[in-house]
């Protein structure tokens, strides 16, 4: 391993079992003005990543031992925020697509040229600077707490690209809004987002409503039907209650996430899809995965970056912001006064364990207001 030390902000790791390109790599970045660490092996890295704590990786993909998709898998299983700049002198076309939505912030094809390199280091190094602006980012969820900060700071730095996110949470704490907010921050966001409970409709119906039918292709199917991967091209689909999948569904869902294609029932063609996958459960999936109620490969591909929406007994310090800001709106909805609760049931309410989350919060506000209307 070797260091240099420059005077530009960015601490940056470079792996590639190659020492030729490893000391072109490292001499370019120094020159920038880099902080530079190399490794040329893919254990050497994960080992690195825990003392020099870089703000950047750039990894060769095709790497004895450990090649640069396990590598990059490992990084965000522990450090879901550093960007990771793919290289590869061999890569075909679908090695790029799936480097993107394992979570690449670029994907570089060798011979690398210098400038290109800069450009995207300088473009993708995460260097927060201090007394930034307030961010607009997840305004729609409500807090105050510490916990859903650093939530939506990591939320907000993985809108940026297409990498795939996993969320959990216990039902009613805003997974659906979370989701949003990370499509409505993306390159994405002019394009459809689409959800879908994954749960709550029969196998038969849920194939069709996400890969589309022929006409003809079972029974009342009387016309042809696109499905929700081709009706959010371009843009995000949100598979809520990815838990509840049924297992010959998941094989499917797998294929799809593998090709980027999707074949209609009753079809005989794939069409080519371009989405963006954020899915989301409140159930424990190591679990089911354990119990052979989830497929194992398709859990490692959804759960590429997840994120923990703490339950609201979890935040209490939100619960006082959360109550007036639905008092508020139903106000505002009803136009009347504004209510505000006393003390003492204000002291209750925070105190409540909510098992419903910030779901069942507001519909006790509702309930409250038509009381007293």
């Amino acid at each position: 391993m070797s260091e240099q030390t420059g005077k530009r902000d960015g601490k940056l790791l470079v792996v590639d079992d190659d020492q030729d390109m490893l000391n072109l790599l490292s001499t370019w970045l120094g020159g920038s003005g880099y902080t530079v660490t190399t490794a040329l092996r893919g254990t050497d890295a994960l080992a690195q990543i825990e003392i020099s704590k870089p703000d950047l990786v750039i990894t060769d993909l095709f790497m004895e031992e450990m090649d640069g998709m396990v590598l990059l898998t490992k990084i965000h299983r522990n450090n879901p925020l550093i960007p990771v700049i793919m290289l590869s002198g061999q890569a075909q076309i679908p090695d790029a697509v799936k480097a993107t939505h394992l979570g690449t912030a670029a994907f570089l094809t060798k011979p690398i040229e210098k400038a290109e390199l800069l450009v995207q280091v300088s473009r993708h190094v995460r260097i927060r600077p201090r007394g930034q602006e307030a961010s607009t980012f997840g305004r729609h969820l409500i807090h105050r707490s510490s916990s859903m900060v650093e939530l939506l700071e990591q939320a907000e730095m993985l809108a940026a690209g297409d990498i795939t996110v996993f969320i959990h949470g216990e039902t009613g704490t805003g997974k659906e809004v979370l989701a949003k907010a990370i499509h409505d921050a993306s390159p994405r966001a002019s394009a459809p987002f689409i959800g879908i409970n994954c749960g709550a409709i029969p196998e038969q119906l849920l194939e069709s409503e996400l890969f589309g039918h022929e006409k003809g292709a079972f029974t009342g199917a009387n016309t042809k039907h696109e499905g929700l991967f081709q009706a959010a091209d371009g843009g995000t689909l949100f598979l809520d209650e990815i838990g509840d999948m049924p297992l010959g569904l998941q094989v499917k869902l797998l294929r799809v996430l593998q090709d980027f294609e999707v074949r209609p029932v009753g079809s005989t063609r794939s069409v080519a899809v371009n989405v963006r996958i954020i899915s989301a459960t409140h159930n424990d999936l190591d679990k089911r995965v354990a119990q052979g109620e989830f497929r194992e490969d398709l859990y490692y591909r959804l759960n590429v970056v997840p994120l923990k929406i703490p339950s609201l007994r979890d935040r209490r310090e939100d619960i006082g912001l959360l109550l007036d800001h639905f008092l508020e709106r139903h106000a505002l909805r009803t136009h009347a006064k504004v209510r505000r609760f006393d003390a003492d049931s204000m002291e209750y309410l925070v105190a409540a364990t909510w098992p419903g989350n910030v779901r069942q919060l507001a519909n006790a506000v509702e309930l409250s207001g038509q009381n007293h209307t």
